[in-house]
């Protein structure tokens, strides 16, 4: 009786969404005979609907290696959903190819992008390459003020800058203590192009930058220099300006792209609908050389463009494969996390983000960036050493323990444009709420913190104030896991530098467990 129930839960349907199910009907088959394996009821199964078959370790193993390929797809097209095509979204920015401006940096309030940057107001920008190339215009921006526009496509390969580093007029370090020079970085317009584009560069375009798909995020940071700088980085960012070509070019527009249905999607979604959202962004990532075997592989479990049969149809015994290799496929995301990068001090230090090129194929390498802070920059534009555990190894937890962080005399990070330390909730990785409203201490606030009398820098860590006379040096903790991610922007390349990353004559001061 209990086989023949089994056989029939292979009938049905069963969403990965229902876990618990999917694992009572691979348990309840695994009680069967011999004869009525979770592998030969699978193959029956699958020969009755005219399929190719597919053993439960073979399914396994694809859902495990399309998590760690797919996971950046998913968080990014989550996101592109919530910015840019949910209107209804509490995060929702801007339709596609208008830029948002936003006139405060980010807050607890913002769950959308996991690590989110409170240094530097952002502007966004999703662009839907389609029907024609847009042009990005800047401008002109003084060279004590860094700013930065990256450019990111659905792959998450970062594909292209524009800014103070990149593309300023000297491309020189920021030097806040001489008189303002004249020059600063020059306005310009810039192309951005899909996939499918072939032309040649008009006139009045400094440089063409190519995405790998039709939709692309682009990400505005424009430096904030201290509380009452805002009326000034507005200025900046009005002068941010996205069109597409034809306008630029006075031209007649071409027809419109085809609408859209979007398959709904969420950040907080991701976990419990990963596969079916995968299904979705694929449809927008256009196959590469170097990702044609993962994908071929996906199709045979119903997931992506070339697939023969709905995930949908995929038995019991399989669907809790799958849920399987969701699993294991985020647990080597984790140990990469833990391990892929150079400990310095505590700090884990690594370069794992950048283009097509830097990435070749590396699926855990990009999962592991995604996951460790989704839209990161490349190293040599910004730097992230992180840090969950104090000098002794133990997990940083401000329910018990206050921490202490010193940069001896002349040693704070060095960097072309500024540096800071950000406190995060080491779960959630999303800023936290505190008394203060503070969630980093960075290079801008110098002049109203205390040094010591050897001329080093205590930064405090903890969940209560340290009293008013350290308080200009407190970075409010969780009363929980903390997870610090300190930020160089435009890194030295001259010693001292953390450069090359991991490899630097500068290193980050261990997080010390004061009590």
């Amino acid at each position: 009786m209990k086989c023949a129930n089994a056989k029939m839960k292979l009938r049905f349907s069963i969403g990965i969404k229902r876990a618990a199910g999917i694992a009572a009907a691979a348990a309840l088959i695994a009680g069967c005979s011999e004869n009525d394996d979770p592998t030969g009821l699978t193959e029956r199964f699958d020969v009755a609907k005219g399929v190719a078959a597919l053993s439960i370790a073979e399914t396994k193993t694809i859902a495990e290696d399309g998590f760690i390929y797919g996971l950046p797809l998913v968080m990014n097209y989550a996101v592109m959903y919530e910015f840019a095509v949910d209107t209804k979204s509490s995060q929702y920015k801007a339709p596609f190819n208008e830029i948002k401006n936003q006139h405060q940096v980010s807050t607890y309030e913002d769950t959308t992008v996991i690590t989110p940057n409170s240094d530097t107001p952002y502007s966004f920008l999703w662009l839907d390459l389609r029907a024609e190339p847009m042009v990005i215009s800047v401008p002109a921006v003084e060279r004590t003020r860094y700013y930065s526009v990256q450019l990111i496509d659905g792959n998450t390969y970062n594909y292209g800058y524009i800014g103070s580093r990149s593309t300023g007029a000297s491309s020189k370090p920021l030097d806040r203590w001489v008189v303002r020079r004249r020059s600063g970085s020059e306005a310009g317009d810039y192309l951005v192009v899909g996939p499918d584009w072939k032309g040649e560069t008009p006139a009045g375009i400094k440089k063409v930058f190519s995405s790998t798909t039709p939709f692309a995020l682009t990400l505005f940071r424009t430096q904030l220099l201290n509380p009452g700088d805002m009326p000034n980085v507005e200025k900046v960012q009005a002068g941010y300006k996205a069109q597409p070509l034809s306008a630029f070019l006075k031209q007649p527009a071409p027809p419109a792209a085809p609408r859209i249905d979007f398959l709904p999607a969420t950040t907080a979604g991701i976990k419990a609908n990963f596969y079916e959202y995968l299904d979705a962004a694929l449809r927008f990532v256009p196959p590469s050389p170097e990702d044609m075997n993962i994908r071929a592989r996906l199709a045979r479990i119903g997931i992506g463009p070339g697939k023969t049969l709905g995930f949908k149809d995929l038995s019991a015994a399989q669907k809790a494969a799958v849920l399987q290799g969701l699993k294991e496929g985020g647990n080597k995301v984790d140990e990469w996390l833990a391990s892929g990068m150079k400990n310095v001090n505590g700090w884990n230090i690594g370069s794992f983000f950048g283009d097509r090129a830097f990435f070749k194929g590396d699926w855990l390498m990009r999962a592991g960036a995604a996951k460790g802070g989704l839209y990161g920059n490349d190293a040599v534009e910004a730097t992230y050493p992180f840090a969950r555990t104090d000098a002794a190894g133990e997990p940083l937890d401000g329910s018990k323990h206050n921490y202490t962080i010193t940069f001896p005399a002349g040693q704070l990070p060095p960097v072309n444009a500024f540096w800071s330390v950000t406190m995060y909730d080491g779960k959630s990785q999303f800023l936290i709420r505190n008394p203060i409203n503070r969630y980093l201490i960075n290079s801008p606030m110098l002049p109203v913190m205390k040094e010591n009398a050897d001329g080093s820098l205590t930064l405090y860590i903890q969940k209560d104030s340290p009293g008013q006379a350290n308080e200009a040096n407190w970075l409010p903790a969780p009363n929980g896991t903390i997870y610090l991610v300190m930020r160089l922007y435009w890194p030295k390349d001259t010693p001292p530098s953390i450069l090359p990353v991991g490899e630097g004559t500068w290193k980050p001061p261990m997080v010390v467990a004061s009590k």
